[in-house]
């Protein structure tokens, strides 16, 4: 997957950092907990937002952005300091015919206390005359605490796009923290790789980053009814951590996986850490391309032999 991640934002909070953050504790108590020990997320200001989307209501939205410095925004058609321009974007959403918003949080990020950022997926129910179609759109945003108040500081969207369709389950709440620390990768490796060996397993090493979609419908995929039992049976599956694809490159070249071909992208090792098979061509990259069937043969083609 290659879609909008938090380095722009999180780039351009650095710009940012002269304004002043006043904590109001008990609630960025809340939000920090939520991210660091919960799989799913959850942020009042970004439920309000929403609420302000789902109303139409332009007024009510300009007040969750920064005046003063002025709110940075990154759309498709450029970079601006112009206040109105995330306001305007959502508010219309409402006049072109939005019923329903289904709000998906895929990474959260403390860059400092009271300063987050946020890698969000929204899938917008519009009503046409032909019933309901689904248009998703992806946007980032920063929110800083100040003077005990959030404000959004920088935002980075893309255009509204219909829904593409795919055969592979979605996760109803993604998983924030499908992806841990990077620096936890090795210790990760070294304890699949030893618990593999006990339970005649192999070590699934996919590399991603909790900002990319097609990621946590992968992890949805692994974990569903359908399957979870060849999965479970045969491999450990271990999540390692790309961040902007600034990180972990070490283990990303050890493993023969090109991340300039996107990510999710897999690797299958042996207990004893030989590197049975990786993806060289962004196979799993984009879980719109591939089915249920893809993902079975791969797991079966590199399942262990059985013991003799």
């Amino acid at each position: 997957m290659k879609t909008i991640r938090l380095a722009w934002i999180a780039a351009l909070f650095l710009c940012t950092a002269h304004i002043v953050v006043a904590q109001a504790a008990p609630q960025q108590a809340r939000a920090k907990k939520a991210s660091e020990t919960a799989p799913s997320f959850a942020f009042e200001p970004l439920d309000s937002w929403k609420a302000a989307v789902l109303a139409g209501d332009k007024r009510a939205l300009a007040g969750f952005y920064s005046a003063n410095p002025a709110a940075r925004a990154k759309t498709p058609q450029g970079e601006t300091l112009d206040p109105a321009e995330e306001p305007a974007f959502w508010s219309s959403l409402k006049a072109a015919g939005l019923e329903r918003l289904d709000m998906k949080v895929l990474e959260v990020k403390t860059l400092q206390p009271g300063v987050m950022a946020l890698m969000l997926r929204f899938e917008a129910g519009m009503k046409t005359g032909e019933g309901e179609k689904t248009a998703i759109v992806s946007t980032s945003q920063v929110w800083v605490q100040k003077l005990g108040e959030w404000k959004i500081v920088a935002t980075q969207r893309g255009d509204l796009a219909a829904k593409p369709v795919r055969r592979l389950p979605e996760p109803a709440k993604p998983n924030t923290q499908l992806y841990p620390p990077p620096e936890e990768a090795q210790a990760e490796i070294s304890s699949a790789l030893a618990a593999a060996s006990r339970q005649h397993k192999r070590v699934i090493l996919v590399f991603g980053g909790n900002w990319c979609y097609d990621c946590h419908v992968l992890d949805a995929t692994f974990r569903s009814k359908e399957f979870a039992p060849i999965v479970n049976a045969n491999y450990i599956v271990i999540h390692i951590n790309v961040g902007n694809y600034d990180v972990n490159l070490d283990l990303a070249k050890k493993y023969e996986i090109p991340l300039e071909k996107g990510v999710p992208s897999l690797a299958i090792l042996d207990p004893d850490g030989t590197l049975v098979v990786s993806q060289k061509k962004g196979e799993f990259e984009s879980t719109v391309r591939i089915g249920p069937e893809d993902v079975v043969e791969f797991l079966k083609k590199w399942k262990p032999e059985p013991k003799s």
